[in-house]
This record gives structure tokens, C-alpha cells and sequence, in this order.
């Protein structure tokens, strides 16, 4: 393997880690909301800024789509077929020893501590223990607070179990024919929501029909362009990134796509909205692929490279800096005379905690495995 590997070109893109935090960052801002709440009506754009940081993970899983179909496909043009075991312990290293042991870390903390919020049910440990924990909210309901960012890392590995067998099997056709079935799907469920619309919790945020959507387009993307990248000026792509942010807005304020809040919107609203949530992601990628390295700040690439931990781990930063320490955080905002400014003293706290932590996470508890999963690798990507 070893030396088929040095036949294979690297595959390394840093802008899709920059992209990545940018991903974070949007996802940080929406989940502060939880539990420092802002007024909507006195900082309007502040809070629906905020707001829109939800279709972060839909950028998530675009990125990751396009990025494992990019490997995939050079890995199968290269070796004239994918190695379906290799990929499947790429993916086990790469996720697995992080997600296992803050859930069951979590599950210990909330039967062992009443501080770490609710109890994790035996039922929702067996679905978040087999990347189910999505369908289990869809169904039941967001469970224990700490553990709500899993739900992603479930359909992202439903993703994982069939993707290669799909370029093994079908190759470039069977993607396209994939992708352009599930966009079908995704839309005939958000018509479904649409047509059920709910008052309460709506389950359709963590549906995996309705995000897989995402996947899709990342898998095309990846097939249409085969390799190629836009070539265009600092200008155009600043202006792409803010009509994506801009399309996000829109379908926000407007068609009220906003994660797990009621879906009253009419079937136009809602298939509208989440083609604006598509547009926002592919407008970002596109203003960010192939950008110059030099326009690329080395910090944002690094945060990138460990977002994985930052998003794992965030939440229950949050919980930590505004619950448990809450008295704490007003006196020390009150010594520094910024007690009206709490919140926000609170949120860089936070910041900076989810990035010490992640960096501690991924320089002496994941990079072990990462090295590993290199002995696994056909086509080199970014450097441990």
C-alpha cells in the first residue's frame, strides 16, 4: 500500500478548512442563543444573524460530501477501484474514538451529576450508540443538552456506509444517479412537512431525507467539476460569500426555515427556503475554492483542522460558562465593568475554552488515530 500511495498525487485543499470554521463560526453564533438569548426586537440583525448560523451544518455536510467523493473517485481512477474496508476504518479512526467517548462521558456526567442537565435515556444510548441519534430526536424530541451536536455526526455516517459501495458498484454514473434520487426525496419530504405543518417541535431539522440533500449536491459538485476550480479575483468571491449570507437570511426571515422552530409555511415557503439554504452553501464553497493561499489566514486553516472537536464540544462549553459558572461569569463581568455585557464576556470565554480544549483533543487524543488511519490511506489529503 505503501508504495502505491506515493503514485497518487496529495489532495489537500486548506480553503475547505477555512471554510470549515466558517461553518463553526456560523453554528457557535445560533447556539449561544440557547442560553443567552438575544432581543430580537432591539438588535434585530444581530439576532437573525445569529439565527442563520443553523445552516452551518448543512455547510458541514456539504464539505464533507464533496471531499470524501473527490477521494473516492481519484482513489478509483488511480487503483481502478475502491478499497470499501479501507474506507470504512478511514472513517471508524477518524470519528469514532472522539464521538464515543464524549457520549458516553456525557452519559456518565448526567446520571452521575444533576449540573450536566437531563439524564441521557437508555433508549436514546442505543440510538446515538448505532448513529441513529438523529431519527431518535426526529421521533422523541431533542433529549439531553450536552449531546445535541451528535445528531449530525449520525447521518453524516449514514452517509459513510454507503457512499463507497455506490462509487465501487456504480462509479461517477451511480453517483449522479444517487444524488439526483435524493434530491427527490428531500424535497418530497420538506413538501410533506409542509403539508403537516406543526405548532410544536418539528422533527424535520434532523430528518436525514431532508438533509441529505446537502450530500447530494456536494457529490455532484465533486463529478461535475472533476478536478477543476474557479480562477476568479478577491472581489467576486467576497461578493459570492455575502449573496450566500444574504440568501441564508432570506430563507430565515422569510420562509422561516429556522431548525426545530414550527413549520407553518406554506409548501412554496418551505421548498423556496431550503433551495435559498442550498444556494447559501454552494455560494460559499464556490467563493472560497480555489482561492490563493496567500488570502487564506493560517489560524483559520488550523481552527478548521480541529472544528471537528470545537463542534463536538461547544455546547457543553456553553452549558459549563452560562449555567454551572453563571454567578462566577457576573462577578468576574462586573470586576472588568462589563456586568450589562455579561453575555458577551460569556461568549468569548466560551470561544476560547472550545478552542483550548479541541487543540488539547486533537494534539494528544486524536492524532494517534489520525497517524493510524494514514496506514489506510490510497490518496494522501492534509498532513496530520
Amino acid at each position: 500500500m505503501e508504495n502505491s500511495k506515493t503514485l497518487v498525487q496529495r489532495y489537500y485543499k486548506p480553503e475547505l478548512d477555512v471554510l470549515r470554521f466558517f461553518a463553526f463560526l456560523f453554528v457557535f453564533f445560533v447556539h449561544r442563543l440557547d442560553l443567552a438569548p438575544i432581543d430580537g426586537k432591539e438588535y434585530y440583525w444581530a439576532f437573525h444573524l445569529s439565527l442563520i448560523g443553523n445552516y452551518g451544518v448543512p455547510l458541514f455536510f456539504f464539505l464533507s460530501a464533496f471531499l470524501i467523493t473527490e477521494l473516492l473517485i481519484r482513489e478509483q481512477d488511480s487503483f481502478g477501484h475502491v478499497d470499501v474496508k479501507s474506507f470504512y476504518i478511514r472513517r471508524i479512526l477518524r470519528i469514532w474514538p472522539l464521538y464515543f467517548t464524549f457520549f458516553y462521558l456525557m452519559v456518565v456526567l448526567t446520571w452521575t451529576t444533576p449540573i450536566f442537565s437531563t439524564p441521557i435515556p437508555s433508549g436514546t444510548q442505543i440510538a446515538f450508540s448505532f448513529f441513529s441519534g438523529n431519527w431518535n430526536i426526529t421521533f422523541n424530541k431533542w433529549q439531553s443538552y450536552c449531546i445535541n451536536p451528535l445528531w449530525s455526526v449520525s447521518v453524516e455516517e449514514q452517509l459513510y456506509i454507503i457512499l463507497p459501495l455506490i462509487v465501487y458498484y456504480g462509479g461517477k454514473r451511480g453517483l449522479k444517479i444517487f444524488s439526483f434520487v435524493v434530491l427527490v426525496i428531500s424535497y418530497l419530504t420538506i413538501i410533506y412537512y409542509a403539508l403537516n405543518p406543526t405548532s410544536g417541535f418539528s422533527g424535520q431539522w434532523t430528518n436525514s431525507f431532508v438533509q441529505f440533500q446537502f450530500f447530494a449536491a456536494g457529490i455532484l459538485c465533486s463529478v461535475y467539476l472533476g478536478g477543476k476550480q474557479p480562477q476568479w479575483d478577491l472581489t467576486t468571491r467576497i461578493v459570492l460569500f455575502v449573496l450566500g449570507v444574504v440568501c441564508w437570511l432570506i430563507a430565515s426571515i422569510v420562509c422561516e426555515i429556522n431548525a426545530d422552530a414550527p413549520h407553518l409555511a406554506t409548501i412554496s415557503q418551505s421548498v423556496s427556503g431550503w433551495i435559498l439554504i442550498l444556494a447559501g452553501v454552494m455560494l460559499m464553497f464556490f467563493s472560497l475554492l480555489g482561492i490563493a493561499s496567500k488570502y487564506l489566514p493560517n489560524p483559520f486553516i488550523y481552527l478548521g483542522r480541529i472544528s471537528y472537536g470545537m463542534y463536538i464540544m461547544h455546547i457543553t462549553i456553553y452549558w459549563i460558562t452560562y449555567q454551572i459558572f453563571k454567578d462566577d461569569l457576573a462577578l468576574v463581568s462586573e470586576k472588568m465593568g462589563l456586568l450589562n455585557w455579561k453575555n458577551e464576556v460569556g461568549f468569548v470565554l466560551a470561544f476560547m475554552i472550545t478552542v483550548l480544549f479541541a487543540t488539547f483533543s486533537y494534539n494528544f487524543f486524536e492524532k494517534p488515530f489520525l497517524k493510524l488511519k494514514n496506514r489506510f490511506t490510497l490518496v494522501p489529503s492534509r498532513e496530520v
